[in-house]
């Protein structure tokens, strides 16, 4: 019996309901396959921690998680908190303690799911976009001074390092490598950000030369948006910064149906400390509470989770599941469907 100690975190808002109707499905899963468990671990941090402790995770809290092979994680935001504090407090703390620069966020349209795109259809809208998770435009670099005074100032300043560029371009281009149609779409603004976009550019350039036979093409990323949106059988693989790739992939959620069905996973591809996987939606505080929060997005997480403890035959089988269940229209709302959170998920461990 293989074993894997997976630390589950909901954190806010609806991570709070669909992380427990993930880990519902996955054990019902690890019955059906029988030949591995996940040890699960819950921790309770997020904003309502904050609101006892002071803190969003303990001090020590990588070190609690620094024993598990990946991270189950729900969302973080609360709309009676700073953003900044709540999340620089914990998923940042934990993409950047544990060095996860790769964040890999998948989108296509599944059976049954019509996307809002004209003439679109399953097949048609098949991406990975590939977020730089370190450095760029989120590395918490800057500082604020005469704090109210008329002439108070921030600066905000992104880095972009040789090594940390580097390591995402040559991830972006294996990933390409290995999926059917070998492209990739290096996104970029060095036409008005000189310095950190420039050195992006050269380095993208400098490492698709050890990979001929991925086609390769660079878009800014404003023309990225248009075409994502009138050509999206035109991208593959897509590869941006911290802030442009954030940005793109959930339009691309959205290109594909909903914000509710997109998954992530924030790699540290060495292996030697954990990665986190987590559906993009967010807290959604407007829906929580409400029991109709879209489960799918936790459940593809939970796909990709299992894809990287190995478990890829697992995988495959829930995958298998989700898509015959939005394809039966057994969906919620934000997908034109009726049924609830707890629906959703029991139709998926009937599917399996």
């Amino acid at each position: 019996m293989r074993q894997y100690k997976i630390a589950a975190i909901p954190g806010d808002g609806i991570g709070k309901e669909v992380i427990p109707a993930g880990l519902a499905v996955l054990r019902a899963l690890q019955e059906q396959v029988g030949d591995f468990e996940l040890l699960v671990d819950e921790f309770p941090w997020g904003s309502d921690y904050y609101r006892q402790t002071g803190l969003m995770m303990p001090v020590d809290g990588l070190e609690q998680l620094r024993a598990y092979q990946a991270i189950y994680f729900g969302a973080v935001g609360d709309p009676n908190l700073p953003d900044d504090v709540t999340l620089w407090g914990l998923r940042l703390r934990i993409c950047q303690g544990f060095d996860q620069f790769a964040n890999v966020r998948p989108t296509r349209i599944l059976p049954g799911i019509a996307s809002p795109l004209r003439d679109v259809a399953e097949g048609d809208l098949d991406w990975v976009i590939v977020r730089e998770n370190s450095e760029g435009e989120y590395a918490g670099h800057g500082g604020r001074a005469h704090r109210g005074f008329p002439e108070e100032v921030a600066t905000e300043t992104a880095i972009f390092t040789r090594a940390g560029v580097t390591r995402i371009m040559r991830f972006a281009y294996e990933l390409a490598l290995a999926r059917p149609r070998r492209r990739l779409t290096v996104v970029t603004k060095s036409n008005a950000q000189r310095h950190g976009m420039v050195l992006w550019d050269e380095i993208a350039a400098e490492v698709g030369r050890e990979f001929p036979s991925v086609e390769t093409d660079k878009m800014l990323v404003d023309a990225a948006t248009t075409r994502m949106v009138a050509k999206p059988r035109s991208l593959d693989v897509i590869v941006a910064t911290n802030l442009h790739a954030d940005i793109l992939s959930d339009l691309a959620a959205a290109l594909a149906g909903s914000m509710g069905i997109a998954p992530t996973a924030n790699l540290n591809p060495s292996r030697k400390l954990p990665s986190m996987f987590e559906p993009i939606h967010g807290s959604a505080f407007d829906i929580m509470g409400k029991g109709i929060a879209n489960p799918i997005g936790s459940f593809w997480t939970a796909v990709m989770m299992l894809e990287h403890l190995g478990e890829s035959a697992a995988a495959e089988r829930l995958m298998t599941a989700i898509e015959r269940v939005t394809k039966a229209g057994e969906v919620t709302p934000d997908l034109g469907g009726s049924a609830t959170t707890a629906q959703v998920a029991a139709a998926v461990c009937r599917a399996l």
